[in-house]
């Protein structure tokens, strides 16, 4: 039991080395931070940039820290509602399942590394005692940390499939509404994009206000 551990901790470390000197070396961060560049490095890749943009999508979920906002608004402005909204989908999905599957492998000494304690305390409450509804209303909610919400249900009981069906679900409406943003944008339809943008902000601004509170309220629901 002892070397298992200690061949996951040190696989683990590798794991973690190996993505940061990606991250450095190709300067990833800062794609996900200019929109303009981020746009360019996909479209370098052309025919296969619609790849490109996926693994994009998969490494932002793993990578928990870069905010996906960004990519699925550029999706819709590359791809439009349609498409965009199914290649991001793809793209979260695979790196939700993968989050996920990295947290069910490696456990709490990869949830140490990754997840502030405050952020763990406010979740792990739903690892064990709440059902799939609850977990489908945090993707749901704007404002929640949802990537950080797939590593954290790795170490709970949910089966796989039902964690995908659920992120799926729970990020699809989000993505809908990203994608339409960014078609919007590319066709300078100025107007529509700020009543998209003001109805996002006012939604996100009132879900990140009261996220505590909604927390507060599904723990003392019953399902």
């Amino acid at each position: 039991m002892k070397n298992n551990l200690a061949f996951r901790i040190t696989l683990l470390l590798l794991l973690i080395a190996l993505a940061t000197y990606f991250f450095i070396h190709f300067n990833l961060h800062l794609f996900f931070k200019d929109s303009d560049k981020l746009i360019a490095f996909i479209k370098s890749y052309n025919p296969y940039d619609a790849i490109i943009f996926i693994l994009l999508q998969i490494i932002q979920v793993v990578a928990t820290p870069i905010p996906g906002e960004l990519s699925g608004f550029i999706g819709g402005y590359l791809y439009g509602p349609l498409w965009g909204t199914i290649f991001s989908t793809i793209g979260l999905t695979l790196g939700s399942w993968a989050a996920f599957t990295l947290a069910r492998f490696f456990g709490m000494p990869l949830l140490k590394r990754l997840i502030s304690e405050d952020v763990f305390e406010k979740f792990e409450h739903f690892m064990e005692h709440k059902g799939m509804i609850v977990s489908f209303l945090l993707f749901l909610i704007p404002g929640f940390p949802k990537d950080y919400l797939c590593y954290i249900l790795g170490v709970s009981r949910i089966p796989t499939w039902t964690f995908l069906v659920i992120s799926v679900a729970g990020r699809l409406i989000g993505t809908i509404m990203l994608s339409i943003t960014g078609n919007v944008a590319r066709n300078e339809q100025y107007f529509l994009l700020a009543v998209l943008v003001g109805i996002g902000a006012i939604i996100f601004i009132f879900a990140y206000y009261y996220r505590d509170k909604l927390l507060e309220m599904l723990k003392r629901k019953k399902y």
